[in-house]
């Protein structure tokens, strides 16, 4: 049990929790500690002031014999992207890090309410995948059957792989659109097209969660510029200057 413990103690802040939770309310549904309709994100309940559910509708999986290898699979793929994103990309930035999955979340929500999606749990691990795939596209990442590819397609090889397997593949959709539309605000509009920075971490997340600027962070490498070029010249002249001579060594002849 001691190497459980040490292994749950080094998961990161913010990755512990949401995999306790996700795994906490799955559970407790399944058992039938509450009713998991109470669970589940629907319009109707929220005008009746049911706010729990934006929140357990993320964490809740409804738990079946039949849905329990997929459940497994979104438990990996949070533990492993999520703690990458946290101890790699988001190392000593802890108030950037829950700012993003505040606003994957509250993406998911809308997005949830308008398509009347009732579990959240799928888009919102697919979006945090692909945010970590686009900040590594040329890792190289293993996929089932021994295949490797770089981390840009891993994405879209889930897609098709859902597809193929359940028939299904709107979650990963939604999911992806979420993860690309944070990606484009907080790194591609404003490092790589020279844009506005539109996504900023709130100040009260960062006196709840200061930075720690003891450990190795970044937000991904901006783009190279183009050097600027020289002041013109002509004979060796700066234009609009002085052509001062050649100039002699002091005590020279």
């Amino acid at each position: 049990m001691s190497d459980l413990g040490d292994w749950f103690r080094s998961v990161p802040f913010f990755t512990r929790y949401w995999l306790t939770l996700t795994v906490g309310f799955t559970l407790a549904g399944r058992i039938g500690i509450f009713r998991p309709h109470t669970m589940i994100l629907l319009y109707e309940p929220l005008t009746r002031f049911q706010i729990w559910r934006l929140f357990t509708c993320l964490f809740y999986y409804p738990l079946s014999p039949g849905s329990g290898f997929h459940f497994l699979i979104n438990l990996y793929f949070l533990y492993n992207y999520s703690r990458r994103l946290e101890t790699d990309q988001y190392s000593g930035k802890p108030a950037d890090y829950f700012f993003m999955l505040i606003f994957n979340w509250i993406c998911c929500v809308i997005v949830g309410l308008i398509a009347e999606i009732p579990l959240l749990l799928d888009p919102m691990v697919l979006s945090i995948l692909y945010i970590w795939c686009q900040l590594n596209k040329d890792v190289i990442v293993n996929f089932w059957f021994g295949t490797r590819f770089k981390a840009m397609y891993l994405p879209w090889v889930l897609l098709a792989f859902n597809m193929v397997i359940s028939g299904g593949g709107l979650y990963e959709i939604i999911g992806i659109l979420i993860g690309h539309l944070y990606f484009f605000l907080m790194f591609k509009y404003p490092q790589e097209l020279g844009g506005p920075v539109l996504l900023q971490t709130p100040s009260i997340l960062k006196e709840w969660f200061p930075d720690n600027f003891g450990g190795v962070h970044g937000f991904g490498q901006p783009p190279q510029r183009a050097p600027r070029p020289p002041p013109a010249t002509r004979g060796g002249l700066f234009r609009g200057g002085h052509n001062w001579g050649r100039g002699n060594v002091l005590g020279g002849n």
